[in-house]
Order: structure tokens, then sequence, then C-alpha cells
């Protein structure tokens, strides 16, 4: 399985790039509303209005199983959003992003067999998003 990180100039080749627009587009509402400084929670709430008054579909903490050689382990991984049926979703509050968070979005792909992920970081000074694809 090879994971890619969206290169530069490759949004016009990226897979649902009209949805992750939308997606980005009602982060950036939030930010513009809320700003930084929040919870992670805060955000997911506000992220709940903003989808469903866009008419974004949208399935919140979606907990998905993780097998091991074919056995299913106990632990799960509960990804923030699905949006769109398709889109793994998930945000942060950070004062920066790092690698280990990329790597939660690729196990997100991995356990759910998405195709797409979406990395948000409310927690900078301006909103930081990184699209991701496998």
């Amino acid at each position: 399985m090879l994971i890619v990180e969206e290169p530069i100039g490759a949004y016009e080749k990226f897979p649902f790039k009209d949805e992750t627009y939308k997606i980005i587009g009602a982060g950036m509402n939030v930010f513009n509303e809320l700003g930084n400084g929040f919870l992670e929670a805060v955000y997911q709430d506000a992220l709940e209005v903003e989808f469903n008054l866009l008419g974004i579909p949208y399935k919140r903490e979606v907990p998905y199983q993780i097998y091991y050689k074919g056995e299913r382990l106990s632990r799960r991984y509960i990804a923030d959003f699905i949006v769109y049926d398709e889109v793994v979703f998930e945000l942060k509050a950070q004062e920066f992003l790092v690698k280990a968070n990329h790597s939660q979005v690729v196990n997100y792909l991995k356990a759910s067999n998405l195709k797409v992920g979406l990395l948000i970081n409310f927690g900078e000074k301006s909103l930081n998003y990184k699209r991701f694809i496998k």
C-alpha cells in the first residue's frame, strides 16, 4: 500500500477534490469564527454545526477495527469524521502538526480502507491542512 501526501500542484489529480475542498471550506468557516486556542472537542462540535449548515454528509467518531494476520485486535481506531462516506477527516488543535499526526491519518486510511484522508489543525495562527491519498 502506498500513501502519498499531496504534493504541490497535485490538486487537479486528487480524488474527491471537490469534496475535500468543501470540507476545508467548512474548516475555514469555523476557524474564521472561533480562531485558534480552543480544545479539539470545541472544533469538532463547531464543524458538526457547519457541516449541517452546508449540507455536507458526515459521520462523527467512527470506530474501525484493526486486524493483525486475520485476527481482530481489541483496540480500535476512532476517526473524528468520515465525510461524504469517502474521506477520513482528522482534526487537531495543536500548536503545530508533527509526523505522528500524519501517521495517524495514514493508519485511519489503512483501517477504514478509504482512499482519501484530510488532516486539519486549528491550533496554529492560520488554518493548516494536509490531504493524503492511498
